[in-house]
């Protein structure tokens, strides 16, 4: 009787180990909030908004913070894969909407440069054939 009841306390102890160890293993494998993509993708936009991304590059700057949004309600969900997907997609549009930005600003500049540049010509031109 008494290797009987050492064998079932055995047997639940085994049971209890190995559930335990089941249970530890699930938790040790849900992924952890994505907090570093989620923080990188809010400054990407911030940084694309300070550099008028709004005005230059506004669909990308939408797309960035509609995926935002879609991260942390993936948060919420618990669902961390689709949120750090979707943090990191975020910061890539709104890194794409700050270099559009940027080059839009720099053709801006360009385009004045060369404005100038044949008004100066014209300038030259004139005075030149002014004093033959």
């Amino acid at each position: 009787m008494m290797r009987c009841a050492m064998l079932r306390s055995r047997t639940t102890c085994g049971w209890l180990s190995g559930a335990s160890a089941f249970f530890a293993a699930a938790c040790a494998s849900t992924p952890p909030v994505p907090t570093l993509n989620l923080q990188a993708a809010q400054q990407a936009i911030a940084n694309a908004e300070r550099v008028d991304a709004a005005t230059h590059a506004a669909a990308e700057l939408g797309e960035a913070r509609v995926k935002l949004t879609s991260a942390q309600h993936a948060v919420e969900e618990k669902d961390m894969l689709t949120a750090g997907r979707l943090a990191d997609e975020a910061l890539a549009d709104a890194e794409l909407a700050a270099a559009r930005s940027g080059a839009a600003k720099a053709n801006a500049v360009n385009q004045d440069m060369r404005h100038s540049t044949a008004t100066l010509v014209e300038e030259m031109q004139r005075k030149t054939g002014e004093s033959r």
